[in-house]
């Protein structure tokens, strides 16, 4: 491994040591060797699993890749095409429905309510008995002024034959002319008295007869405001009777769109308690009057004839139909709101995007409004979106999935 040394030249220890520690070629070769086969079973054991990976379907990790998202099924009730529609322009109304024909019930006279016979909701005809009140006061006065008229009539009765006897005296001469005078001036009396007497009785009778309640008109009974046993003073609210038949929409302008509105004009409008419908009506008259407070003008609508049963008192609202242009409009229900940007979802060659708007006018008649840039005439878009949509998803219609799924194979002998 080294050359021997002799004599002066030997090796000493510490050479020696120095000398066995030290690397030979023949070592570094052998390192190098095994750094090799090391090198090249990692780069077999890498290419076998690979393999192995790929026989069983997998794939390596780096190149792995996300699924591709599943379509969104779709109906065709689900999707809306724009087209032009007439939007109507005019001033919006306001207001409540109220009928024509409605009685505020008062007591006329006090006394004690013996008797409701009509409750809230009922039909009632002309002149059906609603409410009784107790007459015995009453009856007590009537008695006492028919007494006074039985006697009023006897002293009349008695001046009358007076006047008579001193009118003859008085042609003979046996009387003086202040007699006569007297005579008459009783008479006069009397016959005033008994004119008393009877004016008393007919108010009485008249007092009578409203301790019985009435209905003025055939109608409903709208609102019962006493029960059996409660005292009523003059003027006191008993109930409300309304003609259902004569309903109306009595609605509000603001006053610088009184000289759009005229009589006859087209009215659309909706109703509280009827959420789902639209009605229609005319307009029968624009009040010349503004409203002190306010500085509205009262415009009176008229209700169609249909199925429902009006209910005074419920707030409406719509629009008068003064004029009308075309227009592109889309549902509210297919807006989405955020802030005071508008969007859709449009559909778009079977993909799904989401497109900002911008808004006009609103149709209170169709309740869609219109618009202004973002979509054009065709476009099809969302009625309803609701859930987790994403921007680019694609769209599948329940009829292509049809189209798509084999029919069922039938067997048979």
């Amino acid at each position: 491994m080294f050359p021997i040394r002799t004599g002066a030249d030997a090796y000493s220890p510490r050479d020696l040591v120095f000398a066995a520690r030290r690397p030979t070629a023949h070592h570094l070769l052998s390192q190098v060797d095994d750094a090799a086969m090391l090198t090249r079973s990692k780069t077999i054991l890498a290419v076998a699993l690979f393999f192995a990976l790929t026989a069983c379907g997998g794939e390596a990790p780096n190149d792995a890749k996300p699924k591709p998202a599943a379509p969104l099924q779709l109906v065709a009730e689900d999707v809306l095409v724009l087209d032009t529609q007439s939007l109507a322009q005019g001033p919006v109304v306001s207001g409540s429905l109220q009928p024509e024909l409605r009685a505020d019930l008062r007591a006329e006279v006090a006394g004690v309510v013996l008797e409701v016979l009509k409750d809230n909701g009922d039909a009632v005809a002309k002149g059906d008995l609603l409410i009784r009140l107790d007459p015995t006061a009453i009856r007590d006065k009537l008695l006492s002024a028919q007494e006074a008229e039985r006697a009023a009539s006897v002293a009349m009765d008695q001046s009358e034959r007076q006047l008579k006897r001193m009118q003859s005296m008085a042609g003979q001469g046996l009387v003086a002319t202040e007699a006569l005078e007297n005579a008459e001036a009783k008479r006069n009396q009397a016959q005033a008295d008994l004119a008393s007497a009877r004016a008393r009785v007919v108010e009485a009778r008249q007092q009578l007869e409203k301790t019985e309640v009435r209905a003025p008109f055939a109608g409903v009974v709208g609102a019962r405001a006493v029960s059996a046993g409660d005292t009523a003073q003059v003027g006191k609210e008993l109930l409300t009777v309304l003609d259902v038949g004569t309903m109306r929409f009595a609605g509000n302008i603001a006053a610088d769109q009184v000289g759009r509105v005229q009589p006859g004009a087209a009215v659309s409008f909706r109703v509280n308690g009827y959420p789902d419908r639209r009605f229609e009506g005319q307009v029968q008259r624009v009040n010349p009057v503004a409203d002190a407070a306010t500085r509205q003008v009262q415009v009176l609508v008229s209700l169609p004839n249909t199925d429902v049963t009006w209910v005074a008192g419920l707030y409406a609202e719509g629009r008068i139909d003064v004029a009308s242009r075309p227009a592109l409009l889309v549902p509210e229900s297919a807006l989405i709101s955020e802030g005071d940007t508008h969007s859709v979802w449009q559909v778009q060659e079977g993909v799904l995007h989401k497109i900002p708007v911008q808004l006009g006018e609103r149709d209170e008649r169709l309740g869609r409004y219109e618009v202004l840039s973002g979509l054009s005439v065709g476009a099809q878009v969302l009625r309803h979106p609701v859930g987790a949509l994403k921007d680019g998803v694609a769209i599948q219609m329940s009829s292509e999935i049809a189209a798509s799924t084999p029919s069922a194979v039938q067997t048979g002998n």
